[in-house]
């Protein structure tokens, strides 16, 4: 009995242990209704739907570990997308591809050091830089690409649906964005960022340059949502002003808090951010297999948004009583 409390306390401090479980849950009732769920092909389109959103939502949770919020993520995804699209017309020959990606990783990076820099040294509140920021980058976009349109080249697009060594490109990003993190973890910055978000004023006086450390997360999210409109206009293969926007923006803060990370900030990673977007996409899934209506499809967002939002609070609460 002794040897095994504290197997189950350490077992009970894992943030995403709960979405973990939830994940499972969720996979086996979609397999239940789509039997070829683990095809290859079934399995790399739904990656391929993920993926964006899996890039967003890491790059929301370095973001909020580091204590801040970004409501303009959605935004910024439109941007890159537009900016991505519109430099591969002016952009003559497949050579030249690489230069409209760099382009639009370089606005994703902009975009985020512009929130970074209201957040982190013009003392701003997070949500309200973030909020008014969303509709700066929305105009953007729209001023870039004012209509819907234009195409990606097909060597990308094929790279993008392509399986390298068996292993469907989706998932091969997916494995090196937990590498990255774990890499990252291990560093000074990885340090540096928990104590940023979790205790600000303790960091401080321990010689944390706080400030930049809030800075270079805003920045980093940047590039992530760069990355992510990458994926959405490389399955999509179009432009749209309105392609990232608000609902892409809460799918990437729920799915941050249903894999276990505090928006308080300070707690949390990137492997529980992934689990909840493959919740979310998976429990759609089963609304679309399950055949069940539009309005109640609304009606299960708002309650997987509820239940992202109780879930800490039950598990520190089952914590307290049973393993403290």
């Amino acid at each position: 009995m002794n040897n095994r409390q504290p197997t189950w306390r350490r077992l009970s401090r894992i943030s995403f242990l709960v979405p973990l479980l939830l994940l499972v849950i969720a996979v086996g009732v979609n397999l239940y209704l789509q039997p070829s769920l683990f095809q290859t092909r079934v399995l790399s389109g739904n990656l391929r739907v993920f993926l964006p959103l899996i890039l967003l939502a890491a790059s929301q949770a370095i973001i909020v570990l580091g204590g801040g919020i970004d409501l303009s993520s959605g935004a910024i995804v439109s941007m890159v997308n537009t900016v991505l699209i519109s430099s591969f017309a002016a952009q003559a020959g497949e050579g030249n591809m690489a230069l409209a990606l760099l382009y639009g990783l370089g606005a994703g990076l902009l975009a985020g050091a512009f929130n970074g820099i209201g957040v982190a040294f013009l003392r701003l509140q997070p949500i309200v830089t973030t909020y008014a920021s969303s509709f700066v980058f929305g105009g953007i976009a729209l001023w870039v690409l004012p209509r819907p349109g234009g195409q990606v080249p097909q060597p990308l697009v094929a790279l993008y649906r392509s399986a390298p060594l068996g292993f469907p490109f989706p998932l091969l990003v997916i494995i090196a964005l937990i590498l990255a993190w774990i890499a990252l973890r291990s560093t000074r910055f990885g340090a540096y960022l928990f104590a940023t978000g979790g205790a600000p004023r303790a960091a401080y006086t321990t010689g944390v340059p706080v400030d930049w450390i809030r800075f270079s997360t805003y920045a980093l999210g940047g590039v992530l949502a760069g990355f992510s409109a990458i994926a959405l206009t490389l399955s999509t293969t179009t432009g749209d002003p309105n392609i990232g926007g608000a609902r892409m923006t809460l799918d990437s803060i729920v799915a941050v808090v249903l894999g276990g990370t505090a928006l308080s900030g300070g707690q949390g990673g990137l492997a529980g951010s992934v689990i909840g977007v493959l919740i979310l996409g998976i429990i759609r899934n089963i609304i679309s297999f399950g055949g069940v209506s539009t309005w109640s499809e609304t009606l299960v967002d708002a309650l997987i948004i509820l239940a992202a939002l109780t879930a800490p609070g039950l598990v520190r609460l089952v914590r307290g009583k049973f393993f403290s």
